[in-house]
């Protein structure tokens, strides 16, 4: 069935003990893991893209699964260009080894691993007008913190990168975790109850809501900075 999407089940019932000490770890001490092939073959195709179209704003999208939120987006608001970039060939529907699966002046979907696109585009002085984290997977078991974007070790690398930051998940924990790491960078978040009438931003907000869960947003202006602790080399 439909609307049969369960809520997420966790033995965490507040935010991770280990947070606090986890972020900062992470914002002082550089993290030295080599850039993928992948990443730097996909930066290069997203560095054509981006400069056909210099002034324009664009909007980084991260995790975009099918692209159906980039589409939507760019259907609400024509002005922007929409970078939408997902790890998964299979949501992407790509086969074989491609990593472009829709490309026009005002989006591009990309298959590429986050944790290289957030540090080659802060290493080249590309920040977005937004950035989107819309229904991250929000690996639930405790011993799962270091795989969620606040607990990972690029962290540092994606609050640098700056612009408007709107997270928004069914698991309230992951953004009262998310606020809290980005206050270890001067960030202030805000919180917020998805309306029940507000349109679906993606398909997964729809099948959720559709299932009864409730929904929450967290908004946040990334404070940026000019360093990051994490440093950039290629596997190469």
């Amino acid at each position: 069935m439909y609307a049969n999407s369960r809520p997420v089940s966790s033995a965490q019932a507040a935010v991770h003990p280990r947070l606090v000490e986890t972020v900062l770890r992470h914002r002082d001490h550089a993290w030295r893991k080599p850039l993928s092939p992948a990443g730097i073959e996909a930066m290069a195709i997203v560095r054509s893209w981006l400069e056909e179209d210099p002034l324009t704003p664009w909007v980084l999208d991260a995790g975009c699964g099918t692209g159906a939120g980039s589409r939507a987006l760019l259907l609400r608001e024509p002005g922007l260009r929409v970078l939408g970039v997902d790890q998964s060939a299979a949501r992407l529907r790509l086969t074989g080894s491609g990593l472009v699966a829709e490309r026009s002046p005002a989006l591009l979907l990309i298959r590429a691993p986050m944790e290289d696109l957030w540090r080659l585009l802060l290493a080249e002085g590309r920040h977005p007008a937004r950035q989107l984290l819309w229904y991250p997977n929000p690996w639930p078991k405790p011993e799962h913190l270091q795989r969620r974007w606040h607990g990972h070790p690029v962290f540092p690398a994606f609050v640098a990168l700056g612009g408007e930051l709107e997270a928004r998940s069914n698991w309230r924990i992951y953004l009262e975790e998310l606020a809290l790491a980005l206050t270890l960078f001067d960030g202030e978040a805000v919180i917020e109850a998805i309306p029940d009438d507000q349109p679906s931003v993606t398909p997964f907000e729809r099948k959720y809501r559709d299932s009864g869960q409730a929904l929450w947003m967290l908004r946040c202006r990334l404070p940026g900075a000019p360093q990051t602790s994490c440093s950039l080399a290629s596997s190469a």
